[in-house]
């Protein structure tokens, strides 16, 4: 991503007044989206919560972290439709890399599909290693359901 491009994003935390938004996007780019009361219940239960804005305001991406002793576990993170393929996924992974090691996380852990092809290309390429799988984890279509992906990054 272009340093100047990178610049003109700002960071700020994600509130209840954001979650229309947060999860219309989530909803355009996931075919098996959070429901909204899953974004409430995270910035209730005090997640690490972040959205990524552009110069004008618009939502470009956002993250949800949750801690466990010295490990951060990536919950959601997701990039604009529009905005796919600008390295905007990346700027997001060094910011909420960045954002676990200044709360004391040793690691990065997350969870992903194996049919998100384009997800797991990133995290590969940025340095996350697959350490397992857990079955059936994601509900799937027609009733079925799909093994997760369980990747880990040290910081």
């Amino acid at each position: 991503m272009d340093a100047s491009v990178a610049n003109r994003l700002s960071l700020v935390r994600m509130t209840m007044d954001d979650v229309d938004a947060v999860h219309a996007l989530e909803c355009s780019v996931f075919p098996h989206p959070w429901s909204r009361a899953n974004f409430s219940d995270s910035i209730q239960a005090g997640y690490d919560a972040w959205l990524l804005r552009d110069a004008a305001g618009e939502l470009a991406g956002y993250f949800l972290l949750m801690y466990a002793l010295d490990e951060a576990h990536l919950l959601d993170v997701a990039v604009a439709g529009e905005r796919h393929g600008t390295g905007l996924g990346r700027h997001l992974l060094d910011t909420l890399c960045a954002r676990a090691k200044e709360m004391g996380a040793e690691s990065v852990l997350l969870e992903v599909r194996p049919s998100n092809e384009r997800a797991l290309a990133v995290y590969k390429r940025y340095g996350f290693a697959e350490i397992g799988r857990r079955k059936g984890y994601y509900p799937a279509h027609e009733g079925k359901r799909e093994d997760a992906i369980v990747m880990r990054h040290a910081l």
